[in-house]
């Protein structure tokens, strides 16, 4: 079966060791995952985790079955990249002398489309948001010439290209719900 490159998407309650629950459904099912970003979401209490995984549609399946399953998951849902807007943040770390003696190297970051934020005698800092591609290209191009000293870059961080967010939903019903359960008492 082909692998393809799976985008999850978690919404949960903000409770300790829910990551670890949630990356060791990866770990018994054999899944490497690929990034991993875990943050605040838009709404207050909830967390958000975005995890990419190369696994079939019908391994996907189960992994997001088994997840919403945890206690404190609210939702989970998979996305291919076409069905998601998607991004990753890199710093490159880099030595300002060899940086200046090198015009080549800020032509390459213009390029780009890389900004410089620091710039100081030993060393210079330069972030590129965009795809994991050019994130990874430009690196290979100032590593060749000599000037990275250090380099990071994020997990992806993604949005859904629909019009809604699904737990938004999920959180009305589920208050509706509560509301309803407290009026009949």
């Amino acid at each position: 079966m082909e692998k393809t490159l799976y985008t999850l998407i978690v919404h949960s309650e903000n409770i300790a060791g829910l990551l670890n629950q949630v990356t060791a459904v990866f770990t018994r099912r054999q899944l490497n995952i690929e990034s991993l970003n875990v943050s605040a979401s838009s709404i207050k209490g909830i967390h958000k985790y975005t995890i990419t995984t190369w696994t079939t549609k019908d391994m996907i399946e189960k992994v997001v079955r088994q997840i919403e399953r945890k206690i404190d998951v609210l939702q989970a849902h998979y996305f291919t990249n076409d069905e998601i807007y998607f991004h990753e943040i890199a710093l490159y770390k880099l030595s300002t002398p060899e940086f200046q003696e090198n015009p080549l190297a800020s032509k390459v970051i213009r390029r780009y489309n890389a900004r410089i934020v620091e710039v100081n005698p030993v060393f210079s800092i330069v972030e590129k948001n965009g795809l994991s591609e050019e994130i990874t290209a430009l690196y290979d191009e100032l590593k060749a010439l000599n000037c990275v000293l250090q380099f990071v870059r994020s997990g992806r961080v993604a949005i859904t290209t629909s019009c809604f967010e699904r737990v938004n939903e999920y959180l009305t019903m589920r208050d509706e719900k509560y509301k309803k359960q407290v009026e009949e008492l």
